[in-house]
């Protein structure tokens, strides 16, 4: 196999799927990303079992083959070079030769016929998706993925195509974020199914601003392609727990509140948190709310926030943290709408009907 290409071409091509080579594992193929040069581009393909990514870029290739070479060496190397064409020749022993400029490396491979084959998606179920549709899903909702290993059916995103909707829904036991949208599919294409954390963190990675993502299901794994990359992933064997009976069905008070403001007043006041005890407290009074925190041997904080509000003074505290984190995946001039019942009842964050937050309250000291 011979090649010529690009550096930062290269560079990137590469770095397209080698973040999923674990570091940790007793299958020293799986340290290695698959190269393969024919029609005038080269092939990527790295994968730890769970997760795979294979990815095309152009290339002046002299010579077709394929080879595996260790990921994050290769990574490396190509990272340090100028920027110059790159030249890779590989040997009948599956040693590569790599140089650019004066640089001159030599890395010895293992043959790509030890390298895992890709899954066959033939009898898949197949959806489309507006990729910046999917981004969207994904970042309001992967910050509440469980991180509790015995708990494995909560350690992944929940991916469902229902009633004319997709849905992604995440939550740890303490919260739960939803982000809903419409999406058409046949009536007979309805399917569940749990996504791993780490394929949702390389997905939103992978997915842009423009075009349309192609997902295809089997029973125990999913494929994404995206432009000239394609994900594939195993899914989480189980079932999701009935997420619908935990959202409160009914509120005593309904306010408006805007998400930029809100974001960095609670910003504000949690900069006294000590710990993961440590809470905001949110007193509504009429046409204002005041966000308040206090820490033990450190001080306390207030502010207030001019809004529309006549109902009865209420209090209710929330974990800073857990607050914060869906106000942070919105444009600072959206409006949300909180749903309270009382000070013990879960709160729920809303826009519209496509996305919802809930959040447990937290016993507040005061």
């Amino acid at each position: 196999m011979k090649f010529t290409i690009s550096k930062q071409v290269f560079l990137d091509g590469l770095r397209q799927v080698a973040s999923v080579v674990s570091s940790k594992t007793t299958l020293p193929i799986l340290s290695n990303v698959k190269i393969e040069a024919e029609n005038g581009q080269v092939r990527f393909t790295a994968t730890d079992l769970d997760v795979c990514i294979t990815g095309v870029v152009p290339a002046n290739v002299l010579r077709e083959g394929t080879v595996t070479l260790p990921a994050k060496k290769l990574v490396s190397i190509i990272s340090e070079l100028p920027e110059a064409e790159v030249q890779v020749d590989v040997n009948q022993r599956n040693q590569a030769t790599v140089e650019c400029g004066r640089s001159q490396f030599k890395l010895n491979g293992l043959p790509a016929d030890e390298f895992p084959e890709l899954p066959s998606f033939e009898q898949a179920t197949v959806y489309q998706v507006e990729q910046n549709m999917l981004r969207d899903c994904i970042r309001r909702t992967e910050y509440a993925i469980s991180t509790d290993t015995t708990r494995y059916v909560l350690n992944g995103i929940s991916l469902s195509f229902r009633n004319g909707k997709m849905t992604l829904v995440a939550t740890d036991g303490r919260r739960l974020a939803l982000a809903e949208t419409a999406l058409e599919f046949p009536e007979e294409q309805q399917l569940d199914a749990i996504l791993p954390t780490k394929a949702v963190g390389e997905l939103r990675r992978l997915l842009d601003e423009v075009g349309t993502v192609t997902i295809r299901f089997t029973r125990n794994q999913a494929a994404f392609e995206i432009n000239d990359t394609l994900l594939i992933s195993k899914l989480i064997d189980g079932n999701y727990p009935n997420y619908r009976q935990v959202i409160p069905t009914d509120c005593k008070e309904s306010i408006e509140l805007p998400c930029g403001e809100l974001l960095e007043t609670v910003r504000r006041v949690s900069l006294l948190s000590v710990d993961k005890s440590t809470n905001i407290k949110l007193n509504f009074r009429e046409n204002e709310l005041e966000v308040a925190s206090s820490a033990e041997g450190v001080g306390e904080a207030h502010e207030s926030m001019t809004i529309t509000y006549s109902g009865r003074p209420l209090s209710i505290s929330f974990n800073p943290d857990f607050f914060m984190a869906p106000l942070k995946t919105m444009a600072g001039d959206t409006v949300i709408t909180l749903n309270l019942i009382d000070e013990m009842s879960p709160g729920v964050l809303k826009i519209g009907d496509e996305f919802l937050y809930v959040l447990m309250p937290m016993r507040s000291p005061n």
